[in-house]
């Protein structure tokens, strides 16, 4: 067992949790016992190898679940690694809904989180698809034909940033519901921020 300093906000989240609370601290243990730090990013515990984010605790309705950063490129011999959504590149979840399923799989867990940091200290990295194939929606193009700073604000942005607002507002069904997501983020898109700064 090496360091298990353990950080106070990550004690203070799971002392809040109203669901999930053994499965978290369960979680948390399995992975400090393989010597990450403990951090608090994006709101949940977040365990990293030489400031490199490796496994991340988060909760959801139906489940709780260990997200991989760079899931994607764990070989999961025991298929257990899930793709949270197509939209999803690098990041992979284990789910539970309970914790005996945890406890069951805690050497699993431990090969997993061992073998995402053996991934890390060599270096790898996830080939990001391009993002050629999104389609921007015609209400954000409208607001482009419109305000040329917008275009060229948008242009600015990381791909990744790109992405997630052509994504979010390309959902909606109804047009109104997409013009109304665009009007919300032109002065964000202005501001050089992305949809979750």
């Amino acid at each position: 067992m090496t360091n298990r300093r353990m950080n106070p906000k990550v004690d203070e989240f799971i002392s809040n949790a109203e669901k999930w609370k053994e499965e978290y601290e369960k979680l948390r243990n399995i992975v400090l016992d393989c010597g990450l730090t403990e951090e608090f990013k994006w709101m949940h515990p977040c365990y990293t190898f030489e400031k490199k984010n490796i496994v991340l605790i988060h909760g959801f309705k139906e489940y709780c679940a260990l997200l991989f950063h760079k899931g994607a490129l764990l070989k999961d011999p025991h298929g257990i690694l899930i793709q949270q959504t197509e939209n999803v590149q690098a990041a992979r979840q284990i789910r539970f809904t309970n914790i005996q399923e945890i406890v069951e799989m805690e050497t699993i867990l431990k090969a997993y989180i061992n073998e995402a940091i053996e991934v890390e200290k060599a270096g790898l990295k996830v080939n990001f698809k391009r993002n050629t194939e999104l389609i921007i929606p015609e209400e954000l193009q409208n607001k482009f034909d419109e305000i040329p700073a917008l275009k060229t604000a948008f242009e600015a942005l990381t791909p990744g940033r790109q992405r997630a607002y052509i994504l979010y507002f390309s959902q909606p069904k109804q047009s109104k519901t997409r013009q109304s997501r665009v009007e919300k983020y032109i002065q964000k898109i202005l501001d050089g921020k992305g949809l979750h700064d």
